[in-house]
């Protein structure tokens, strides 16, 4: 950084720049970078719109998957709560000498990862997917049963 503007030249303003290109150097830019897989899942995160709903018995995640196939999406469960759905569209191969003039959709990976509710049943999990839209139904455990009042016999001693 360079502070020296007409008129700035005084000692408190050389003292001022002196701190700061000592503090410049000391600092590692790097450490505090987040990884390219960080950042790549980032930006699929944030280019992938979904909607959920939540009805009586279920959960819906809808998700938005234009030009894949139903064996290019992945739906996983990790660490026992989080609904992980995932994909990559590839670009097509140029055929015939033709060449891209424009290219607007959207290329590369799709990802959305939800946290479940504790009452989400993992083991009763679907997905469907037609028209490029993508549905995950999760089921929702039943309520546990209230607890009965325990009765302890008194006893004469």
């Amino acid at each position: 950084m360079d502070f020296r503007i007409a008129g700035l030249d005084s000692p408190l303003f050389s003292a001022l720049q002196h701190i700061v290109d000592v503090a410049d150097e000391g600092t590692d830019k790097s450490t505090n970078a987040p990884s390219k897989t960080y950042v790549r899942d980032a930006k699929a995160m944030a280019a992938t719109p979904a909607d959920v709903k939540e009805y009586p018995n279920s959960y819906v995640f809808i998700v938005d998957m234009p030009g894949l196939k139903s064996g290019d999406i992945k739906v996983e469960v990790e660490d026992e709560n989080v609904l992980l759905i995932s994909g990559e569209r590839k670009r097509e191969e140029e055929k015939d000498g033709a060449r891209y003039v424009r290219m607007e959709r959207r290329v590369g990976k799709f990802m959305r990862k939800f946290v479940l509710p504790e009452n989400a049943n993992i083991d009763a999990i679907s997905a469907v997917c037609q028209d490029g839209v993508l549905t995950v139904t999760v089921q929702k455990l039943p309520p546990p049963e209230p607890k009965k009042p325990k009765t302890i016999e008194v006893k004469v001693a």
